[in-house]
């Protein structure tokens, strides 16, 4: 049992020491990551500052223009790699691995939100210094809880879309790309989700981003009146989304190897 989980400790480490140190060989990357967010969330800042909108307004789209960074990594860098691996015929050999797939994704998941935080750093400094936001944290550990288990759910989302792309390969990338500009608008990523409605809200909570991007805004300037629910209560609900997603994805991968050995392939259908 123990080298069982040294060997698919080792794995996940070597998984994510490639995350780490690959995505960062390619320093030209950076201006693409970096700039781009923030000047995509400079526009939403004028158009803020022309409606001489609350000032807090403006962290809110700092805050969520950095959180941006995670959605992406999840959506493109996480769920998307073992189809685009099949592609290029590395799948293959994960599956002969003496390890589980859970630790391959986990080892991406630590690669990604390393990665992806030192992005989303930059962008959330970059940002608040430009536009001179300030903040009024009122629970700093709060603040510090909601955040790791925002990435928690949020990663085991990607856990989860990582065996549906794999087994619906195009259909599924193309839904992704159909609902990635809606997502931004439900989970609120540059205003209050409450300004949707309570039952839109409700909805839109299933995605941990917007649940996770309420409680920060919240603790980040001194508990705003323009929360959803409590930031306590989030907190819990994001708990209980990154178990679900989780276990979700552990049954998903099984029911995709499951497959593999039946039929001999790694997919319902040719594609």
């Amino acid at each position: 049992m123990n080298m069982r989980l040294e060997t698919n400790l080792r794995g996940a480490a070597a998984r994510a020491y490639v995350r780490v140190v690959g995505a960062n060989r390619e320093l030209s990357w950076l201006l693409f990551e970096v700039a781009m967010p923030v000047l995509g969330t400079a526009a939403y800042v004028f158009i803020y500052r022309a409606l001489e909108a609350p000032r807090e307004y403006l962290g809110f789209v700092v805050l969520g223009g950095a959180m941006t960074a995670y959605w992406l990594n999840v959506l493109w860098a996480m769920a998307s790699q073992f189809y685009w691996e099949r592609q290029s015929g590395i799948l293959e050999t994960y599956m002969v691995t003496p390890i589980s797939l859970m630790s391959i994704l986990l080892g991406m998941a630590v690669g990604g939100m390393f990665q992806t935080s030192l992005r989303a750093l930059s962008v959330w400094s970059l940002g608040s210094l430009i536009f001179g936001v300030t903040y009024q944290i009122s629970h700093p550990w709060l603040g510090v809880g909601v955040f790791l288990v925002t990435l928690a759910a949020l990663y085991g989302l990607g856990m989860l879309f990582a065996s549906v792309f794999l087994l619906y390969g195009r259909e599924a990338w193309h839904l992704s790309n159909l609902l990635q500009e809606p997502i931004y608008l439900v989970s609120g990523f540059y205003f209050p989700v409450k300004a949707l409605g309570i039952w839109v809200a409700v909805l839109a909570s299933f995605i941990p981003l917007t649940l996770g991007l309420d409680a920060l805004r919240q603790v980040f300037f001194g508990g705003t009146s323009h929360g959803f629910l409590s930031p306590w209560l989030e907190a819990g609900l994001l708990t209980f989304l990154a178990a679900l997603f989780i276990l979700s994805a552990r049954r998903a991968l099984i029911h995709m190897e499951w497959l593999a050995k039946r039929e001999g392939r790694l997919t319902l259908k040719w594609q």
